[in-house]
């Protein structure tokens, strides 16, 4: 008879510590997971050259991380480089969060282990609801009226191979994780909702400690729900707990309701000031107690003040006598912080159909609850994490509330629509960085930490429907071929840049190995930004390149093993893509009296297959129009580096859709970009284009000018 979830939670949690633990003894290792910086975003559409040049000043990227500079912010919003013994940077990580929190408790040469650092980390995890969250894109419309186009994007799945069973395996781990990462003075606060609080709050229990459980808090998320039977559910339960008895605490505070007010303050003096009589006593008896006026205090309680305190609120004039001479004391309305905030959130409303701040993003909450959140748990300058980042409310909040912060999800959409989101607001430059590896580790995570490349590049045949070569000709185990063809499938390992040099091997291939082949597939990881130009070059029609999903790995942990996720290839839910790609038009230079002109403006964008993205027919249909009356349409984001350096994109223009300073129009980006003011410098530039497009998929190209 199988186990209930009760009998197999202790078992959940005791393989969830352990795994925290494998990590953790791996951090000083020479497989320890690191962070690479695929951006700093200086989120302003004017250029600040003045920070641009001094930047540029450091020579290397990873000497500013390491802690050369510092950029701060001045009085008036202005943004320097000053000196100082150590930088900080607010992150956006895009990546598996278990990889994230590993590669911040590991730190590296540029920027120190976070173990014990952070203040405050805010969570809202799926909630083992048993469905898929999807996000809707609008893109211009292509009718006789030009109505918009909306297609609905696969943000994320919360189901679960096991059920909540698995649910549960995957949140432990990452909650020992997080624990590593909280200060003595940090807090926690988990968003769930009825499906799964409940376990949640043993295994919290279980990793944190009963004794640091601090609320479970109610926020009413909405007025009514409707059930067919039962009470309408119309809460969700935020779990808090603290890593000590010392955590931060600010007593927040609601103003007092009118008809509070009328009820409680019902004296005014002269002057207008409404206050409320108070009793000057507390409960129980002390040795202490003097007496006032002759009297002492009522039986069995002790006054409140000593005397000296007394003598000075006589003086002030704010002790008032009853009829029957008993003192009172006057409690002043605007001297009173207002109504200390309980653990039920009525007041908090989910975000309007119409409010400024929505972004329609499924699972987005409010700003005003994560206001709440942080200004009690957090200080200024605390750092602040979110490792199930989704819309970045956290992170838009802490900004404004100058904290400090590090934001990740491990879908593409999200990390778009957050970077967009703090690029809006104006916020500090900020690091865009991923997980340094990213498949291998992945790969270590799903298939354990001795995985070897071979044995995943078997895996990726076998799900692309290809047939291992034998061993003696295939010693590297990443070659196979299509059943009944003539056509050879090259593997790509994800420790490389898929290339020129890759693709000129898979010819040589096609041509010599095992007699010839008619054609070659190479399935890819990473690829070298100029991809899409090689490829254009090659021109080689017996040639395909083709992208490796990039959630393969997750979506094998999460599908229940190899078989169900070959199901789900076969039935074409799941598929290889050609590559995205971007072109611009010749880029102008020009010296002008105030510095140097480029002009960069975008040719082309080349889309991943439609039908290799997650959306339903008729959208994909429907995207398929826009790609071929308008591909620049799908550009969600671009940003220019004009002097980049091979390691670091800096990021000193942009512009994205929803940005309509320059053209008015919410749905298209400016296609030019005017870069002017820049320092003259001797010698070619190397201009470094990036975009993201609406599925948060990157490309970029880089030309010499």
């Amino acid at each position: 008879m199988s186990k209930t979830l009760l009998e197999q939670l202790p078992e959940i949690v005791r393989a969830g510590k352990r795994q925290a633990e494998r990590i953790l003894e791996g951090l000083e290792g020479k497989t320890r997971v690191g962070l690479q910086t695929r951006e700093l975003v200086t989120p302003a559409k004017d250029s600040n050259w003045q920070m641009f040049q001094a930047l540029r000043t450091v020579q290397k990227a990873k000497d500013t991380l390491r802690g050369n500079f510092s950029l701060v912010n001045q009085a008036g919003g202005q943004t320097e480089l000053t000196a100082t013994s150590r930088p900080w940077f607010n992150r956006l990580i895009y990546g598996d969060n278990l990889l994230a929190m590993a590669a911040l408790l590991a730190g590296d040469d540029e920027t120190p282990s976070l173990r014990g650092k952070i203040d405050l980390i805010y969570i809202d995890p799926p909630f083992d609801s048993k469905a898929d969250y999807r996000t809707k894109i609008t893109l211009p419309g292509g009718d006789v009226e030009q109505k918009p186009t909306v297609i609905e994007q696969f943000a994320y799945s919360d189901t679960w191979a096991d059920g909540t069973a698995s649910y549960l395996a995957m949140i432990v781990p990452r909650l020992c994780l997080m624990r590593e990462l909280l200060s003595d003075k940090g807090s926690i606060y988990i968003h769930l909702d009825w499906h799964v609080s409940h376990y949640a709050k043993t295994a919290l229990d279980d990793v944190f400690g009963k004794e640091v459980f601090r609320n479970e808090i109610i926020w009413r998320r909405t007025s009514a729900h409707s059930e067919v039977q039962g009470f309408g559910r119309v809460h969700d339960a935020i779990l808090l707990y603290t890593k000590t008895e010392n955590a931060i605490w600010n007593q927040q505070y609601v103003p007092y309701s009118a008809d509070y007010i009328e009820k409680q303050y019902i004296y005014s003096d002269t002057d207008g000031r409404r206050w409320r009589s108070v009793d000057p006593t507390g409960a129980g008896k002390t040795a202490s107690d003097y007496l006032w006026k002759g009297k002492p205090p009522i039986q069995g309680r002790h006054w409140a003040n000593n005397y000296e305190r007394m003598l000075e609120l006589e003086q002030q004039g704010r002790l008032t006598y009853t009829g029957k001479g008993s003192v009172r004391i006057k409690q002043y309305l605007d001297e009173m912080p207002g109504q200390q905030i309980m653990d039920v959130w009525d007041d908090v409303d989910k975000i309007h159909h119409m409010a400024h701040e929505r972004l329609d993003y499924g699972t987005q909450k409010p700003e005003a609850l994560l206001e709440r959140i942080i200004k009690s748990s957090s200080n200024n300058n605390s750092i602040v994490a979110d490792f199930f980042g989704g819309s970045g409310t956290t992170a838009a909040v802490a900004e404004k509330l100058s904290r400090r912060w590090i934001i990740s999800d491990l879908g593409k959409p999200a990390c778009m629509i957050m970077r967009k989101r703090l690029i809006d607001q104006n916020a500090q430059p900020f690091l865009y960085q991923a997980i340094g590896d990213y498949q291998v580790e992945a790969a270590r995570s799903t298939l354990g930490r001795k995985f070897r490349v071979g044995a995943l590049s078997q895996i990726v045949l076998g799900l692309y429907g290809a047939l291992p070569l034998d061993a003696d000709d295939n010693p590297n185990r990443n070659l196979g071929k299509l059943p009944s063809s003539r056509t050879l499938v090259l593997v790509d390992s994800p420790q490389k840049l898929t290339g020129l040099a890759t693709l000129k091997k898979a010819q040589e291939l096609r041509t010599s190995h095992l007699g010839g082949w008619e054609k070659v597939a190479v399935l890819g990881w990473n690829f070298t930004s100029d991809i899409g130009h090689v490829i254009t070059e090659l021109n080689d029609a017996k040639l395909e390149v083709l992208v490796i999903p990039p959630d393969l790995l997750d979506r094998l942990k999460k599908s229940g093993g190899f078989e169900k996720l070959k199901a789900d290839f076969a039935a074409q839910r799941i598929r290889f893509s050609s590559l995205q790609y971007v072109t611009v038009k010749p880029i102008q230079r020009k010296t002008l009296p105030s510095g140097e002109a480029l002009t960069v403006e975008l040719d082309n964008y080349v889309l991943l297959s439609p039908d290799a993205l997650n959306l339903e027919a008729k959208d994909k249909e429907r995207l398929q129009a826009v790609v071929n009356r308008d591909p620049l349409a799908l550009v969600e984001y671009w940003s220019v580096d004009p002097d980049y350096d091979g390691e670091l994109f800096r990021s000193v223009w942009q512009d994205y859709r929803g940005n309509t300073e320059d053209d008015h129009d919410p749905l298209h980006v400016v296609r030019k970009a005017i870069l002017s003011g820049l320092p003259v410098k001797n010698g070619k530039r190397r201009v470094c284009v990036r975009v993201v497009d609406v599925f948060g998929f990157e490309a970029e190209v880089i030309k010499e000018v």
